[in-house]
């Protein structure tokens, strides 16, 4: 059996350490699309990768759900080898980006239906600790010393995620909570239960140069639990968080998408009347590194997803093919500048299919380059 308090104070300061290793000026590029790199064409997308000189690559790794993990209750939680446990899909992606040279970004999501009384996978675990347990097994089984199907050892994941967009319903609700002394934020309430079990649970590994993204919030939220859609803007919730009990994280990761097919990379957020913005996009990402670091020092700053969908074939928010590209290239020279992130991912690599999906694509569905092609080859170039 784990002991957590005995291991607590080791693990807090191995973090640190590894936190303080990884601080260069090196930014990882990359792309969030899976679609194509968990249960889509992985082999064809990973050679494309290879052209684009692709660095890192984020993936759901789905705790519950339709591709989830543990689709049933474990006897050993912290054992990755636990017959309720089936890994395979995410071996072998994990695979494929080691022969490709590319690093994973595993961003743990989606409650069991055991874990939280069969109230859905946007829903808060009933118990931290299985959360914990399940971040511990992931990061053992993804520790770089762990045998596989076929008796090699699985490749090494060093960098995580808690959750997906937690200030959005979509991915985790309730928003607010009615209660005697009036609103309360409980998405914030249930997020810093939820970052600090995927923290202490994958630091428990003790395995070396860990690194754990907190918050990867969505850039916009009305603050108004009365709307037909509550959300909570981002600057609103990481400070709710940190009253909430979030302890710390290795960085705090972000989704600066643009408002408008007329907004540029440098676009600040529109206000009424001057009043201070609480949409965070790429053009004011200033004002939530500020933030971060009068809440929590200087952690790193993570861009999980960023994109612009094309017209064709999104004539609503849309931008032209050569519009995607010059933008995609600002925004890389744009997030290179701020010394404090170290990480960028495009989101997509191919066209989804339906219109009311997301076209952000390098590729249109079809598969035809789009001009963003090329120009993310050339971004990514550098870095490589």
């Amino acid at each position: 059996m784990l002991r957590w308090g005995s291991v607590l104070l080791v693990v807090l300061a191995t973090a640190s350490l590894a936190a303080t290793a990884h601080a260069s000026r090196f930014m990882r590029v990359g792309i969030y699309d899976e679609a194509q790199t968990l249960y889509g064409p992985v082999p064809k997308t990973f050679a494309t990768f290879k052209q684009l000189h692709v660095q890192e690559v984020r993936l759901n790794l789905y705790w519950g759900g339709k591709y989830g993990v543990a689709k049933r209750r474990p006897a050993r939680a912290t054992n990755p080898a636990d017959p309720a446990y089936d890994w395979e899909l995410y071996d072998r992606t994990v695979d494929y980006a080691s022969a490709n040279g590319v690093h994973v970004l595993f961003s743990i999501y989606g409650t069991p239906s055991w874990a939280n009384g069969g109230r859905g996978q946007n829903v808060a675990p009933t118990r931290a600790t299985d959360l914990r347990n399940f971040a511990f097994a992931a990061a053992r089984r993804y520790g770089g010393t762990y045998p596989g199907a076929d008796g090699r050892n699985l490749p090494a994941v060093r960098e995580w995620l808690a959750w997906n967009e937690p200030n959005n319903p979509i991915f985790l609700t309730p928003q607010f909570r009615k209660t005697a002394k009036g609103w309360t934020i409980q998405s914030a309430v249930d997020y810093a239960k939820i970052c600090n079990a995927v923290y202490n649970g994958i630091h428990a590994t003790l395995a070396p140069s860990e690194r754990v993204g907190c918050g990867v919030t969505s850039p916009r939220g009305n603050n108004n639990p009365n709307s037909s859609r509550p959300s909570v803007s981002p600057l609103a919730f990481i400070r709710a968080v940190k009253k909430a009990g979030l302890k710390t994280f290795d960085a705090w990761a972000h989704h600066p998408y643009y408002a408008g097919p007329s907004d540029q990379p440098t676009t600040k957020p529109v206000t009424a009347k001057g009043a201070p913005a609480t949409a965070v996009t790429l053009g004011n990402l200033g004002d939530l590194t500020r933030e971060v670091t009068r809440l929590y020092g200087n952690k790193r700053i993570w861009i999980t997803e960023y994109g612009y969908q094309t017209n064709p074939p999104d004539r609503l928010f849309g931008v032209s093919y050569a519009k995607q590209a010059t933008y995609l290239k600002q925004a890389f020279v744009i997030a290179r500048k701020s010394p404090r992130i170290d990480m960028m991912l495009w989101f997509l690599l191919k066209d989804e299919p339906r219109l009311d999906g997301w076209q952000s694509g390098l590729l249109t569905f079809g598969g035809k380059r789009k001009p963003a092609f090329n120009a993310f080859m050339q971004m990514a170039a550098p870095a490589r």
